[in-house]
């Protein structure tokens, strides 16, 4: 049986921690995060938490029902660190390479959160805001049902994936990233032009390319190809 979560305004009538701290969902979770930030996914713990927090363990089980509860909210409160703020232009392109790279930033300025929730679907108010958003902005911009659906899935899924992979690397110790992005310039540029004439011909551009996040490129292409199916369905609604 699920463990009950104390309603918010009974918690708030709970008596302070030793230190003299309230405790909140939002406190924990600004705790969780530093605490990935400082030790990584392993690191965090009920019982880490609650030395950090200066409280019992058992006191985190009045706002979440377990690690994993948490979890989801620390991925909802990067979406609603995303969402701060942003508000709908009228412009369903901009709207969108917007929220676009505010959700990506959210999450790559929080690797090792990243890696812990952007598979994640908690269900939790930022995201259902966000999803809304996203779906609004399509429906006013004139897509189908149908088409709408379509590209929200490829958008969210393209943010979140990108995410998690700039997040993984972002995680790796600073020595294991330097020798990756290093590779492009070692190896992949040293490469004769007789055994592998495409990647010597595009060395230059790959030592400058590859060490960046492609999310921006390829959230541009995914707009482009909205606009265009946008377009193509208005020139055949008005034959």
């Amino acid at each position: 049986m699920a463990k009950q979560v104390v309603p918010e305004e009974k918690r708030r009538r709970r008596r302070p921690t030793k230190s003299g701290t309230l405790l909140s969902e939002d406190l924990i979770v600004g705790t969780a995060l530093r605490l990935l930030r400082e030790h990584g996914s392993t690191g965090l713990t009920a019982r880490r938490l609650g030395l950090a927090l200066d409280c019992d363990p058992s006191a985190l089980y009045r706002y979440f029902r377990g690690m994993d509860d948490l979890t989801l909210a620390i991925g909802d409160a990067l979406i609603g660190q995303a969402l701060h703020g942003w508000r709908p232009t009228g412009d369903w392109r901009a709207d969108l390479h917007a929220v676009g790279l505010r959700i990506y930033e959210a999450y790559v300025a929080h690797p090792q959160a990243a890696q812990l929730t952007a598979s994640r679907v908690t269900g939790r108010a930022n995201e259902l805001a966000a999803d809304e958003a996203v779906l609004d902005v399509l429906r006013r911009a004139g897509f189908p049902l149908a088409e709408t659906v379509r590209i929200y899935h490829a958008f969210i899924d393209q943010t979140l994936a990108f995410a998690a992979l700039d997040a993984a690397s972002l995680a790796l110790p600073r020595a294991s990233q330097r020798a990756d992005d290093a590779k492009w310039r070692s190896t992949y540029a040293r490469l004769p032009a007789s055994t592998h004439p495409r990647i010597a011909e595009a060395a230059p551009l790959l030592t400058t390319h590859m060490v960046t996040s492609a999310y921006p490129t390829a959230l541009e292409m995914l707009l482009d190809s909205a606009q265009a199916r946008l377009s193509a369905g208005t020139r055949a609604r008005r034959r």
